[in-house]
């Protein structure tokens, strides 16, 4: 860690800039707060990005210099340094290079409608009443499935993918966050140590896996500490699908599975190319690659089942319930369907570039592509083939209303409604300090005490309390927060 210090002064203004830097797992992060007489600017987040600012205005400029010691003071206990600004280089970001080709598909997808988001998206996830798209702005939209946009979030990095546990809806940003987007008011729900050059995630039952350049894979758990970690035969690990059986890791040499608690690895199997996107069905994961194929793999044993042949390189893969149908999407903008044993049934082109992720649901396939769009293609039988026959819907551009509502990360205590008392039905914990760390318990009745709560770090202060709409039990012994959260006075 660095021991520089620096300050500038001038008249009634002054600040003090620190960092966090750790070695292996640790932290990568700054924090900055200046004092200009009665108002105090704190300003902080990843080394080399812009970060964050808050600004808050004291009736005397005393009390505005006390509380900006505080804050120093705190940050120093947790670790921080003084520091000089860009001595330490940012953390490493690889985005994904990708080429898009016109297809050479001889018909075009019955795509229903399309929404632009402006920029490269990769994170898409489709449930029963909302369609999510995540781009490399850091915008996250939700949309309804006949394509309204009903919200945006605005994360601070751009979204590397979008990852769905049970209730839970989580974005994995290029800043090395894991924001839980479930409420309106989002939160950092893990920190990815600064060393980890984030390809994918994947979250099961709470425990996040990691999987990165080097061909690493990192398991943190629901109170964001470090649990395992293995490096695999290959590097660029694009893939990392996880269930109670195994993790499943996929780099360029293949996809290796490991057992969830760490012990060691179950089973290795090369792939023919590279690993660029996997995805998972109850008893076999796919593999899409850098040769043209979609490969399925056995979970148990890791042996190749079937191998589904596109005509160029595979950036996404997805599968109807139970496997039934296999999709793909590939470096030439087409989008294409096979039986579950391999036959192509169709490949058509998309329109809206090449697709980054898919996912299938209800006869409808969603893709996120490089032109930034969320496409719902109808993927019946019946519009299929009229698509092929040259029949397709007038393809609907979805705009984004100006009233859109717009939530951010809550990244402070002074963001957070606050309540004078509990409303009915609603759930009371607190922060309370435990074995060197800031836990949160429940207060409530009908809850065991001793659990966790995986709650933001952003907002926990040593004794404060909060109410949240519901808390859910998770597989691992602990809660999980489900609606919104507010201060108790």
């Amino acid at each position: 860690m660095s021991t520089a210090s620096t300050a500038s002064m001038a008249s009634t203004v002054s600040t003090t800039y620190l960092e966090l830097s750790q070695e292996g797992d640790g932290a990568h992060k700054f924090y900055e707060v200046t004092v200009d007489g009665q108002v105090v600017t704190v300003r902080y987040g990843r080394i080399g990005a812009a970060g964050q600012t808050q600004t808050t205005t004291f009736p005397t400029a005393e009390k505005a210099r006390a509380a900006a010691a505080r804050k120093v003071g705190e940050k120093v206990r947790k670790g921080y340094a003084p520091a000089v600004r860009g001595q330490r280089p940012p953390r490493a970001v690889t985005r994904r290079q990708v080429s898009s080709a016109p297809s050479t598909a001889r018909a075009v997808a019955p795509v229903l409608w399309r929404f632009r988001t402006g920029s490269a998206a990769f994170g898409i996830h489709v449930d029963d009443d909302h369609c999510w798209v995540g781009n490399q702005a850091g915008d996250v939209y939700t949309l309804d499935h006949q394509g309204s946009v009903l919200a945006r979030f605005s994360l601070p990095d751009g979204v590397k993918c979008l990852v769905a546990d049970d209730f839970w809806i989580y974005a994995g940003c290029d800043d090395g966050k894991v924001y839980d987007l479930s409420s309106k008011l989002p939160f950092a729900a893990y920190d990815i140590a600064a060393d980890v050059d984030i390809f994918w995630l994947d979250i099961h039952e709470g425990v996040l896996d990691v999987s990165d350049r080097d061909g690493r894979l990192t398991v943190i758990d629901h109170e964001d500490e470090h649990q395992w970690s293995r490096r695999s035969q290959g590097e660029h690990a694009w893939m990392v699908r996880a269930d109670d059986r195994a993790v499943y890791h996929g780099h360029h040499r293949g996809v290796t599975a490991y057992a969830p608690d760490g012990g060691g690895e179950l089973w290795h199997t090369p792939t023919k190319g590279g690993v660029l996107f996997g995805w998972q069905e109850q008893d076999a994961v796919y593999a899409g690659t850098a040769h043209r194929v979609v490969q399925r793999l056995s979970k148990d044993t890791g042996a190749i089942q079937a191998t589904y042949a596109c005509d160029s390189a595979v950036y996404s893969c997805a599968t109807s319930p139970g496997g039934r149908f296999v999709f793909a999407g590939d470096a030439a903008s087409s989008v294409y369907c096979f039986d579950q044993d391999g036959t192509r049934l169709w490949k058509l082109g998309t329109g809206s570039g090449s697709a980054l992720s898919m996912q299938y649901r209800d006869g409808r396939l969603y893709l996120v592509t490089t032109d930034g769009s969320l496409v719902c293609v109808d993927a019946s039988e019946a519009a299929v083939s009229a698509a092929q026959q040259g029949t397709v819907p007038v393809v609907r551009d979805v705009k984004l209303a100006a009233a859109t509502p717009t939530y951010a990360p809550a990244t402070a205590v002074a963001a957070v409604a606050t309540v004078a008392q509990a409303p009915a039905g609603s759930v009371v914990v607190e922060c309370v300090q435990e074995s060197g760390r800031l836990r949160v318990h429940v207060v409530s009745g009908g809850y065991d005490s001793s659990w966790n709560v995986q709650f933001p770090r952003a907002i926990r202060e040593p004794g404060a309390r909060y109410v949240v709409d519901a808390l859910h039990p998770a597989a691992g012994g602990f809660y999980r927060v489900r609606g919104d959260i507010r201060r108790l006075l």
